[in-house]
């Protein structure tokens, strides 16, 4: 038998897969195990090991991955988290943080070991120009919090309902980002529990090394339980405009073009597959603020856009229904039960100069059975410049494009196995152009990859693993570095 490198453990109604044989297209499978906790520390919160709440920690978004951790700490205070973190790395007991659970890959699952449910953890202090917010915190929360006071961060994911310290540990891309950066770029202070059992503040003035690590940095360094983060005075409402466009190249040009001349204040695209009677669909989202008496002038806004001016579609709405716009999807997803099925999701930044070609080439024969029903292709276009962590790893080009297929294992659709293989065919495609990964999808990727990936960032990244977490205990799930001893 030939293993490849990046074999990974699966979990399927309790027996351990423990990896993927290539040649015979089928998971190889052993014996799962667990173990109690005994000794722990006085805790505000509770360790919990029943088979329930082990279970729901052993799944997340993919619904591909199933890592049974040992137990499930429900902390009381972020204190909990520092004592359970001390007790782990005494204990050699792997540990991982859980938001949402909306990884795809099992990112934040850990056999055997700690998973620190962050869910309890989300208060939201609004200030003057900043909001003060628990690592556990929903973004919906925070919005509706800060909005209470006329303000807002800069930076949304499409999807509200993920929790703030998820977002910030890869990254956070959204519509805003050709203006604002990352959601990493809105973070002025950061409260981290690091691998050695203790609670710091950084920031970029101070333990900038941990502030660098941690950001973006996948759980790797700490764990966040508290963010600082920038607001923005809020918009009352936002004028939302769909623009359709024949091509791919069309669709991107004007993509380049608004998000250089910032006429927008929010810029995504999304490609839809072919109907019976429709082909390739191609279509700019864009906002643009208002206070809700001086409407946004729409002829300079469109002018000199190359889109199909019949099919114009152009509403007003408000600011939180404009963030909150995927509630009514989601929903319907959950009622049809495509909610609940694997998501071998693939996504990556492509340098802008590379985009057309690689899209089309990669859209060519795409079927809704390799996408499946629920699928979603998108294209967000930024300035790199706008992009200031360290690792958050994109092209080196003036212009960036996030690519995604947002893929759903639907009925009919390939298997979830064929997909992860086609996500790891596409993926090796991609870097042959000059792309990066964005983090968050299923995509089997080897340590000396995750090297490559980081480049120039890797000696620092490194340095701070050793230093913060010496006995290298932290969210093993995202494979960036060689499993410890």
């Amino acid at each position: 038998m030939t293993w490849h490198p990046w074999r990974r453990t699966f979990l399927t109604a309790g027996v351990e897969v423990v990896g993927f044989d290539p040649s015979t297209r089928t998971w190889v499978t052993g014996a799962a195990r667990s173990q109690g906790m005994v000794d722990l520390p006085t805790l505000k919160g509770k360790v919990v090991t029943d088979p329930a709440s082990r279970g729901e920690a052993a799944d997340d978004f993919g619904h591909l991955v199933h890592h049974i951790p040992r137990a499930v700490l429900e902390p009381g205070a972020d204190s909990d988290v520092m004592k359970m973190m001390a007790y782990c790395r005494t204990h050699g007991v792997r540990v991982a943080a859980r938001g949402q659970g909306h990884a795809t890959f099992g990112q934040g699952q850990v056999e055997d070991g700690l998973i620190i449910d962050m869910a309890p953890l989300n208060t939201v202090e609004v200030r003057k120009d900043t909001a003060v917010v628990g690592a556990g915190a929903l973004w919906s929360s925070v919005a509706q919090a800060t909005l209470a006071h006329n303000l807002t961060p800069a930076v949304f994911t499409d999807y509200l309902e993920l929790s703030v310290g998820g977002t910030l540990s890869v990254g956070g891309i959204g519509g805003q980002t050709h203006r604002h950066g990352a959601q990493v770029d809105g973070v002025v202070e950061l409260e981290v529990v690091t691998g050695e059992g203790s609670l710091r503040r950084c920031s970029a003035d101070s333990r900038r090394d941990l502030f660098d690590a941690v950001l973006a940095g996948r759980g790797q360094c700490g764990i966040i339980t508290k963010a600082t983060v920038r607001l923005l005075p809020a918009p009352a409402t936002v004028r939302h405009y769909l623009l359709s466009y024949p091509s791919v190249a069309a669709l991107t040009a004007d993509q380049r073009r608004v998000v250089n001349d910032g006429r927008f204040a929010y810029v995504e695209g999304e490609l839809a597959l072919p109907t019976e009677s429709t082909g390739w669909s191609y279509q700019l989202e864009a906002v643009a603020f208002f206070d809700g008496t001086t409407p946004p002038d729409d002829a300079r806004l469109l002018d000199g856009l190359g889109d199909q001016v019949s099919d114009r579609q152009i509403q007003d709405m408000s600011y939180f229904d404009f963030l909150d716009r995927l509630a009514a999807g989601v929903a319907y997803l959950k009622l049809t039960g495509e909610w609940y099925r694997p998501h071998p999701w693939w996504n990556m930044f492509l340098p802008a100069s590379r985009t057309d070609a690689f899209v089309e080439a990669t859209i060519k024969d795409l079927t809704e059975t390799q996408v499946g029903a629920s699928g979603v292709i998108l294209l967000y276009p930024f300035p790199r410049a706008r992009l200031q962590r360290p690792l958050l790893r994109v092209p080196d080009e003036e212009t960036v494009f996030l690519f995604t297929l947002l893929r759903t294992a639907s009925d009919g659709a390939e298997s979830p196995q064929d997909m992860v293989e086609a996500n790891r065919s596409l993926y090796l495609r991609a870097q042959a152009v000059g792309g990066y990964q964005y983090p968050v999808g299923s995509i089997p990727t080897t340590p000396e990859e995750w090297r490559t990936h980081y480049g120039p960032a890797w000696a620092a990244f490194a340095a701070a693993r050793e230093r913060y977490d010496p006995d290298a205990i932290l969210t093993p799930g995202q494979g960036v570095f060689p499993p410890g001893p």
